[in-house]
């Protein structure tokens, strides 16, 4: 518990300083994910005694490819806090970052509480309020994005902020594997993807997640925001950058990103 304790505190001490810290599965290499996810639910703890609120959880590790580079079968999650959202639009500080990269996807807002085990996406329907597209500020506390993905649980999932785009859709007709996005960057098309790389539908992860934190009694909880997981790699960040992500049906959504301590 102590060790558990510190390394939570470490991670705090991180993103407060701006110092990331060695690999936490180099200085402890039996670390088990279990280990992870309570040194994670010890930070959130600790953020919350700070006053910081939960409003939502993240899902990583979606892809197949990003699974079999961590050498494991399933995604990750982590917690989100009223303090990281940002608006459609809004200027991103990079000030408040490491070594940050840009992930959309598409985040569920919930009406109805979620709590697993067995919950099937066609609970995951009947529980969402609306979607909008969303982009995920991804960072890391790990020196250089040297992780495991015992790191990357332990550290909240590698979470920062969220940028929420403002318009609201309802689920009714949409196929969300079929749903297609585009990515640009400082007004330059990057890349497109489907809904479908995210566990093949995002509907999916949404009900991994409900039974994933059911073994931590955690559930999913009605005005709860979901971040489902992203559609493309994760894509790093310079200061002046915009990035935007077109859904089809869905709108788009936009962030900004500028380093105020680049400004004399």
């Amino acid at each position: 518990m102590v060790v558990i304790q510190q390394l939570a505190n470490e991670l705090i001490e991180a993103e407060k300083t701006r110092k990331p810290i060695a690999p936490l599965s180099e200085r402890f290499p039996n670390i088990t994910l279990d280990d992870a996810y309570q040194i994670q639910l010890q930070y959130v703890a600790e953020k919350r005694a700070q006053g910081a609120r939960i409003i939502g959880k993240k899902i990583g590790a979606t892809s197949k490819a990003i699974q079999e580079m961590f050498g494991v079968g399933q995604p990750d999650y982590g917690h989100l806090f009223d303090t990281m959202m940002y608006s459609d639009g809004d200027k991103v500080p990079l000030e408040r970052l490491l070594q940050p990269k840009v992930e959309c996807e598409i985040a569920f807002v919930l009406k109805k509480d979620l709590t697993g085990p067995n919950v099937t996406p066609l609970d995951v329907i009947e529980a969402t309020d609306y979607i909008v597209p969303a982009i995920e500020i991804i960072d890391s506390r790990i020196e250089d994005w040297n992780i495991r993905f015992e790191d990357t649980v332990s550290d909240n999932g590698s979470s920062a902020l969220v940028v929420m785009g403002s318009k609201p859709t309802k689920l009714e007709g949409l196929d969300l594997s079929c749903l297609g996005m585009n990515v640009s960057h400082n007004g330059e098309f990057l890349e497109s993807a489907t809904g479908a790389a995210v566990l093949g539908n995002p509907l999916y992860a949404i009900a991994w997640l409900a039974n994933a934190l059911s073994a931590y009694n955690v559930p999913l909880l009605a005005g709860e925001i979901v971040l489902s997981g992203a559609f493309t790699k994760a894509l790093p960040i310079q200061d002046g950058d915009t990035f935007t992500a077109e859904f089809a049906h869905l709108g788009s959504v936009t962030a900004s990103f500028t380093d105020g301590r680049n400004v004399e």
